[in-house]
């Protein structure tokens, strides 16, 4: 047999059948195209209406962050100063309810709720109630609150799981502490939570699940606090998941 004329023939019918594909999907994509034009050319007015409904709304939405939610984020900062400042003294029930002649967070969540400031308003007034022991309430507000930035979406994930813990309800307390590690993984808050997920694994006798988030902190954060202790804790999860 002829090999060098067989791969001649094959080489031959390859080009072929190449030139012939793309012919095709270039007459695909003119069939496309036209297809196209055609229904641009018959819903042109739907289109268009369509068009400019957008273009009202886009305008609509930035004259309302312009003219109304930035000037009103600029009282909701001068309001919630001095809440702030009572809660930073630990004065958890003036941060929250005011003094009577300033605002408390829960004011400023319901005056300037949509504000950035508002925001975190209710960051603060979830970690108050938490602080004194109104742990459904804390839990309401945390969870309206909307992380914006990573540190305080951690540790916003991390009180909701410590509110969870005092309400007995273990499991949800697990969920919000891994989420909380595992938000933004730094060597700071990532242990900490990883940490409490652990205690609270051993608390349900899951020791396996502990060992297991154990390990993340000795492998993932060796050089933290958590880090330098955590042999001991793989030690005693690993005799008892022996016995």
């Amino acid at each position: 047999m002829n090999y060098i004329c067989v791969l001649k023939l094959k080489q031959k019918n390859m080009a072929k059948n190449k030139a012939e594909g793309s012919t095709e999907q270039l007459e695909s994509v003119e069939s496309a195209l036209t297809r196209t034009e055609r229904f641009i050319e018959e819903n042109q007015k739907i289109l268009s209406i369509i068009a400019g409904a957008i273009i009202v709304i886009v305008a609509i939405y930035l004259g309302i962050k312009r003219f109304y939610i930035k000037p009103l984020e600029k009282e909701a900062q001068s309001q919630i100063f001095v809440a702030e400042s009572y809660f930073e003294r630990d004065s958890f029930n003036l941060a929250l309810n005011g003094d009577g002649n300033n605002y408390g967070f829960i004011d400023v969540i319901n005056e300037y709720g949509i504000t950035p400031t508002g925001n975190l308003a209710k960051y603060y007034a979830g970690v108050s109630y938490l602080n004194i022991g109104q742990y459904e309430e804390a839990i309401k507000y945390l969870k309206k609150y909307k992380p914006k930035d990573k540190i305080v979406g951690a540790i916003s994930y991390g009180a909701t799981g410590d509110a969870y813990m005092q309400l007995g309800e273990t499991q949800k307390a697990i969920k919000y502490y891994l989420k909380a590690a595992h938000y933004n993984k730094n060597k700071f808050t990532s242990p900490i939570y990883l940490m409490k997920a652990g205690y609270a694994f051993e608390s349900l006798k899951e020791y396996k699940d502990a060992l297991r988030v154990y390990k993340e902190i000795k492998n993932e954060f060796p050089e933290s606090t958590e880090g330098r202790n955590i042999d001991k804790y793989i030690t005693r999860v690993e005799v008892l998941i022996e016995l």
